[in-house]
């Protein structure tokens, strides 16, 4: 008897992404699903962080890009039925240069909740200590909560910003190249992060590096020239995957 395919977090149908008369994504769908690291790999210029931030309306902040098709969380229409500022606490974002705000570690953490209303001070005490846990980062600053962030180090400020995206307590966290400027230790840690938070949140992982795709990824998306041009499982994507261009971007051949 074949178990019954996940409802999926995400929906995303036909969806095409363009800077004027360019365009970054061409009628692009696929489903995201609970509980998944989902990592989107393919050379610059394919589409992936034009992909990214259209899960969380980021390119609406742009007023050249035009975004057409459906994305939908949890079957909600994220354009029609979800106001910009509740979709993006609900679907956070990771970017690829650590932008910890310059406040104290603990005001960064507790920046997000308090805007949202929270004043309770020992809620906030245990959103700052849980947020640093699940970003590995609690050992390492827990006695200096009042130090600005900015004297922690590239690694660290980029798990500070996991922690405080965290904190607001989303559903899905996208990554943008989370790892593009830190040193393989602090990468270990970023990716150890992840897996963990996998048990409670839906990931999205854009990446230039294919071995960390493999690494992480429970499923791998090969995008080029604005189209996907496969998906499935990672261990198939990196093994035996359907199209040769997959197979040729994985082992080096271009991008």
């Amino acid at each position: 008897m074949t178990a019954e395919a996940p409802t999926p977090k995400i929906e995303v149908r036909d969806l095409t992404v363009a800077y004027g008369r360019e365009s970054a994504l061409r009628n692009l769908s696929l489903d995201i699903l609970p509980n998944e690291i989902l990592s989107i790999i393919g050379p610059s210029n394919s589409g992936k962080t034009s992909f990214l931030r259209a899960l969380n309306r980021m390119n609406d902040l742009e007023p050249r890009i035009r975004t057409t098709g459906t994305i939908r969380l949890d079957g909600a229409d994220i354009r029609r039925d979800l106001a910009a500022e509740d979709l993006r606490k609900r679907v956070g974002m990771i970017f690829a240069l650590p932008n910890p705000l310059p406040l104290s570690i603990f005001e960064n953490i507790v920046y997000g909740p308090r805007r949202s209303g929270v004043r309770d001070k020992n809620i906030l005490a245990g959103l700052v200590e849980s947020s640093l846990r699940s970003a590995f980062l609690w050992d390492e600053v827990k006695d200096r909560l009042q130090s600005s962030a900015f004297k922690l180090s590239g690694g660290q400020q980029q798990r500070l910003c996991i922690a405080r995206t965290l904190a607001l307590g989303p559903e899905v966290i996208l990554y943008d190249e989370p790892c593009s400027g830190l040193d393989p230790i602090s990468t270990a840690k970023v990716e150890e992060s992840m897996t963990e938070l996998r048990k409670s949140q839906t990931i999205v992982l854009v990446t230039n590096n294919t071995k960390q795709a493999a690494r992480v990824g429970t499923r791998t998306a090969f995008f080029l020239s604005g189209e996907m041009v496969e998906i499935g499982p990672t261990d198939k994507i990196f093994t035996a995957p359907d199209d040769k261009r997959t197979e040729d971007y994985i082992v080096g051949r271009f991008g």
